[in-house]
């Protein structure tokens, strides 16, 4: 399929998902609904029930942004939205188990109220950016980095406008570029040699207003080899404050960042204390996720840390077989933004109909 294609599908995909969202409304009382349907529209039954879980708040309407609060009812919607599949951003966060107030899986049936339904959420960019550094070229006062760049959808090509970010320490370096229609561009990213330590590249890649997808590479500069995203120290975005716990006590923060496509800021420290520390983050009116960036030392070792918010890509739920699994997708927006999200649904009552049918 032409790139040209590709990016009519998506255009498309997403102008029929959103008629479609205006035809369904936002009902909040499909429990009865749902209640008197016969397992023989299980299919039916299944898809009104992910749309429940899209087209409500949940109560607490804002159990997100509390940490310590389990839904008592589960619901994904944005409180503050009269769009539907509008979803709110610390709710999705909270889905994400590397979160330190993620919510578990069992407590998620529990507030979703269904015990004869198994379900797995999967939620991730429209389509995909790759990054792959190629080459490296040393002289005298700088390096040279060559990266090179895939964009697709679904294994298909499709030419993008990317935003790069350059981080080492304290010093950033923006640059703009673009893929091309079979999907593929490339950089030279120079850094003098006078800086050393662990280096990051932010990549955003935007097809459409709305269509943004991210990726981070991090690679060394006249250092050791850069210890793995999460070594250093844990970030944890919640209710537009990263909250950071320290992994050693002589930590020390060089810098704290936000990057999106359009912009770049510092973080400002509202808070500090033993291996803690709090940020907040700004509202940002840009169709993107964020990625927070915390530079720094331990002891002689530099790090670089980081985490996007939402926080993306996630999975939560049971492992299902996929014989007895019914499949809904949807285009969503959390921050102005479209991601892909599928359900997929199982359990006793599938695998019950199944089983008859079979007898």
């Amino acid at each position: 399929m032409p790139a040209s294609s590709i990016d009519t599908f998506l255009a498309c995909s997403i102008m029929i998902a959103l008629v479609l969202s205006a035809m369904i409304g936002t009902s909040m009382t499909l429990h009865p609904f749902l209640s008197g349907l016969s397992y023989k529209n299980y299919v039916e039954r299944h898809q009104q029930l992910t749309k429940y879980l899209l087209l409500t708040t949940g109560t607490p309407s804002g159990w997100g942004c509390m940490s310590e609060v389990v839904p008592n009812s589960f619901g994904l919607a944005s409180a503050n939205s009269f769009h539907p599949y509008e979803l709110d951003i610390d709710k999705i966060t909270r889905l994400n188990n590397e979160n330190a107030y993620s919510i578990t899986y069992p407590q998620l049936l529990e507030s979703f109220g269904t015990r004869d339904v198994a379900l797995r959420i999967e939620i991730k960019t429209l389509f995909d950016l790759s990054v792959n550094l190629a080459s490296t070229s040393e002289k005298e006062n700088e390096t040279t980095y060559n990266f090179e760049f895939f964009t697709d959808k679904s294994g298909f090509p499709i030419s993008a406008q990317l935003r790069c970010y350059v981080i080492v320490k304290d010093y950033v370096h923006k640059m703009t570029l673009s893929t091309s229609s079979s999907g593929n561009g490339s950089a030279n990213i120079t850094i003098p040699t006078s800086m050393n330590g662990t280096t990051l590249l932010v990549a955003f890649a935007k097809t459409k207003p709305q269509m943004t997808a991210f990726n981070v590479c991090s690679f060394s500069h006249n250092s050791s080899t850069p210890k793995s995203n999460g070594t250093f120290m844990r970030l944890n975005p919640l209710n537009y404050v990263l909250n950071t716990f320290f992994s050693y006590p002589d930590e020390e923060v060089l810098r704290a960042q936000v990057f999106t496509y359009n912009y770049c800021f510092n973080l400002t420290q509202i808070s500090g204390g033993n291996q803690t520390a709090e940020y907040d983050i700004p509202h940002l009116l840009d169709a993107s996720p964020m990625i927070l960036v915390l530079t720094g030392f331990n002891g002689t070792s530099s790090f670089a840390e980081w985490v996007s918010y939402p926080q993306l890509p996630l999975e939560i739920g049971a492992n299902l077989s996929e014989s007895s699994v019914v499949s809904f997708t949807y285009i969503v927006t959390i921050n102005l933004a479209f991601y892909d999200l599928t359900i997929k649904c199982g359990g006793a009552t599938f695998d019950y109909i199944q089983q008859q049918r079979t007898d």
